[in-house]
């Protein structure tokens, strides 16, 4: 490929997109022991996030696509073996009942009085739904597409944004979003406790027009909707931290690390309560009247609104299902929903994107989160160079909005894979296609960092080119020579398609590229 000087970095990004290439690949340098001959081959960046790199970012959300459609109607139980079960997947620990289970703390686990009981049944291993039969005969083996909310804040536009800025509940709304992942644990366990079977699913976490989190889960099998309601009227979390009412002011802006003392001053010297001691407070009701119960710092329910879909593998609706789960996998939590132009965000929307943001930057995400210090508090294990306002969490990224952890939750027994391996099996349809038409794919596994000379040394060592390296190639240079690969892949798999039909793999037709197979070798 020759590259001209016109060409800019707009230019080959713009090209790179439209082909579907990395818009950022990763350049290294390999170097063949054996032969002395060095290459630099491109390697796609892998980014989920379709500011970053669109190309790479379809592709990840096409995988996962293949990983929900795989899962939600099977008929017989994933095999699992302990490593698999271990190291798999997206889903978050569990906690204990009614504690943090990192606080290793004991409280009564008698539920609270304003939420309604729930039946509580000994959950069986299994994971596949129930068969139905049809008055002709037939059987049918439906399962669920849920939608979960969060409460009201306050009331909003048909633009999402508060109607009374002022009394729109920004630090509940905050909140609510930092510990969303812990809720939805909750609901998890209370549906598998109230069916008695291990309910398995695939969800994806997306905000709302107003940008509240919301949960949409493929649910394996058919649950009864007025149980599904029950459970999520019942459930709850509850966050047992010290208080975060009251900001305390230093004279120097912040608290002090001290050496002496080991840990952080307030302005007269006196240390700062530990995160412990800060816990015993709270645990032991200091400050409270007689007969007085303490009271977590906050709680979160979900909303009223549960939306309940019942699918059948197969049909149209099971395939718009999974497209809708995906949809806005690749956009961050701040980005419009609605469009790709940054600049049709309204004044009123922005001020409201601004307003959460400003609320998850000061709060605390976690126990070990600097912003403690705001509160008159250490953070767990404290350590010096910490300022609020500071904390490497993403939850306080205005990118995020609160929304730190997984933005799609896959249950450990969902298809019996890891993602890996869902990857690998794209790879092998691909592979396989190519292979069948007598095509050789370029280079794939030549260049293994397994591989080993004559001697036995490694035979390929890998060293990382740097964009500020003397000799480091020019990113015109970088995706032109990602768009060849992508190119050339494109190339190879519509003759092999054309020549042994398509493949009965669940490989996209708009998607060639062998997933796995990152590599470029150039000259």
């Amino acid at each position: 490929m020759v590259l001209g000087p016109a060409l800019s970095d707009e230019l080959v990004r713009s090209a790179a997109v439209l082909l579907g290439a990395c818009v950022r690949p990763v350049l290294s340098r390999v170097t063949d022991t054996t032969t002395g001959d060095v290459r630099t081959v491109t390697i796609a960046c892998g980014a989920t996030r379709e500011a970053v790199c669109p190309s790479c970012a379809e592709r990840a959300r096409r995988l996962r696509m293949q990983q929900c459609r795989e899962g939600w109607h099977l008929d017989t139980e994933p095999e699992l073996d302990d490593q698999d079960d271990a190291e798999s997947d997206d889903e978050t620990p569990t906690d204990d009942d009614e504690d943090d289970a990192t606080e290793r703390r004991v409280r009564s686990t008698r539920r609270r009085e304003d939420v309604p009981d729930l039946p509580r049944l000994p959950v069986s291993g299994h994971t596949v739904g129930r068969t139905f039969e049809a008055p002709d005969g037939k059987t049918y083996r439906p399962s669920m597409f849920l939608t979960l909310t969060m409460p009201s804040y306050g009331r909003v536009t048909d633009e999402g944004v508060p109607a009374d800025p002022h009394r729109y509940d920004y630090r509940r709304a905050a909140l609510d979003a930092m510990h969303f992942p812990k809720l939805i644990d909750r609901f998890w366990q209370n549906l598998r406790r109230a069916t008695g079977y291990n309910v398995q699913y695939f969800a994806a976490v997306e905000p709302q027009r107003r940008l509240a989190p919301h949960l949409h889960a493929a649910i394996r099998g058919a649950i009864p909707r007025q149980l599904i309601k029950q459970v999520a009227a019942a459930t709850y979390h509850q966050v047992w931290w010290p208080g975060i009412d009251h900001v305390h002011h230093y004279r120097d802006g912040r608290p002090a690390w001290d050496d002496e003392q080991g840990g952080y001053v307030d302005d007269g010297g006196w240390m700062l309560p530990t995160w412990d001691e800060a816990m015993d407070y709270v645990d032991n009701g200091d400050g409270l009247d007689v007969g007085e119960e303490p009271e977590p710092v906050h709680v979160l329910r979900f909303g009223v609104q549960v939306d309940l879909q019942g699918i059948l593998a197969g049909t149209p609706a099971a395939d718009r299902r999974v497209g809708y789960l995906t949809k806005y996998l690749t956009k961050s939590i701040a980005e419009p929903l609605d469009t790709d132009d940054p600049n049709r965000i309204s004044a009123a929307r922005r001020a409201h994107i601004d307003r959460l943001a400003e609320e998850v930057r000061w709060l605390p995400c976690s126990p070990t989160c600097a912003n403690w210090l705001r509160y008159g508090t250490q953070p767990k294990n404290a350590k010096p160079g910490m300022e609020p306002g500071r904390c490497p969490s993403k939850a306080h990224d205005r990118d995020h909005l609160g929304l730190g952890g997984r933005r799609v939750l896959v249950s450990r027994k969902w298809t019996g894979k890891t993602l890996t391996e869902h990857r690998a099996d794209r790879a092998a349809v691909v592979r396989a296609v190519l292979t069948e038409a007598g095509i050789e794919m370029d280079d794939h596994d030549q260049l293994s960092t397994t591989a080993t000379a004559p001697d036995g040394k490694p035979r390929y060592i890998w060293t990382p080119v740097r964009p500020g390296d003397p000799d480091a190639p020019s990113y015109v240079w970088a995706v032109a020579k990602s768009i060849e690969q992508r190119r050339r892949w494109r190339e190879q798999y519509d003759a092999a398609k054309q020549a042994t039909g398509p493949p009965s793999g669940d490989v996209s037709a708009t998607d060639p590229s062998p997933e796995g197979t990152p590599l470029c070798p150039t000259t």
